[in-house]
């Protein structure tokens, strides 16, 4: 039998095509880079290149939505300050192409432009300068999120009923008094997380670990903001919240209301 030598070892040749088919990572989940930042979108793509991702990139929203629709991403990594049409606005165009998992590059530490981009739909967000490997971290929670919106045991993919609210984990939808309520992934997950224990009192620990995960790094106002931004769209009057209620000092719960008892 031929032989090859791989730093220092002996392998057969019937066994070379399994030993690559097993190192090599599986090209598979496509990310999209927009950055203005002609360096760090090669320096990102090298290093996703080598975690097992397939890579495209682009050096203004415009040129990015493009590929999004020639070229579906299962993420888009979006600078907020780019030329023309700047992240916040294209945000809202990639979310309208089928809610597609964004994560925020931002060199703008101020506190207003990251509770915007969350509430403008943005699954997660990251300041530069920034460790690759936690942005790695960030990439694959997210991925992980996106790829759990069907869940896997019985309780999970069940629909749930609480007054008049419907969710439908299968479906990926979730409505109020019949009326269907548009939701971004990490919403969607919230409120599930939410609905499972309906009328108990989860902890803002106990929601990070159910809806972002343990690679969780970001602070306790993304939870905050993402409450705020969900009681925005299920209740009848956000400031006075009946469904998704605060217990001072606890954490929230998700309370059962039905049509006539919001008016």
């Amino acid at each position: 039998l031929s032989h090859f030598a791989f730093t220092g070892l002996v392998v057969e040749c019937g066994d070379v095509l399994n030993l690559l088919v097993s190192t090599a990572p599986p090209m598979t989940q496509h990310i999209l880079m927009v950055d203005d930042d002609s360096l760090l979108r090669r320096s990102l793509a090298l290093q996703l290149q080598q975690a097992g991702y397939r890579t495209s990139s682009a050096a203004t929203a415009e040129d990015g939505l493009a590929i999004s629709q020639r070229d579906r991403p299962d993420l888009v990594l979006l600078d907020v300050g780019l030329p023309g049409m700047d992240g916040l606005e294209a945000v809202q165009q990639f979310k309208r192409q089928g809610d597609l998992p964004v994560i925020f590059l931002t060199a703008r530490r101020r506190e207003l432009d990251t509770i915007l981009g969350l509430e403008l739909g943005a699954d997660d967000y990251i300041t530069k300068p920034f460790n690759p490997d936690v942005l790695l971290a960030r990439v694959k929670a997210v991925l992980r999120r996106s790829a759990a919106a069907t869940p896997s045991t019985a309780g999970e993919t069940e629909r749930l009923v609480v007054g008049d609210l419907v969710i439908d984990p299968r479906g990926h939808t979730a409505s109020v008094a019949g009326r269907q309520v548009e939701l971004t992934s990490r919403e969607f997950d919230l409120l599930h997380a939410l609905a499972l224990e309906a009328g108990v009192v989860l902890s803002i620990d106990d929601l990070i670990a159910r809806v972002w995960g343990a690679e969780f790094s970001g602070e306790p106002q993304g939870v905050y903001v993402h409450v705020r931004w969900l009681r925005e769209k299920i209740e009848e009057n956000p400031e006075t919240p009946r469904r998704i209620v605060n217990v001072r000092g606890k954490g929230y719960k998700l309370v059962a209301q039905n049509a006539d008892e919001s008016l």
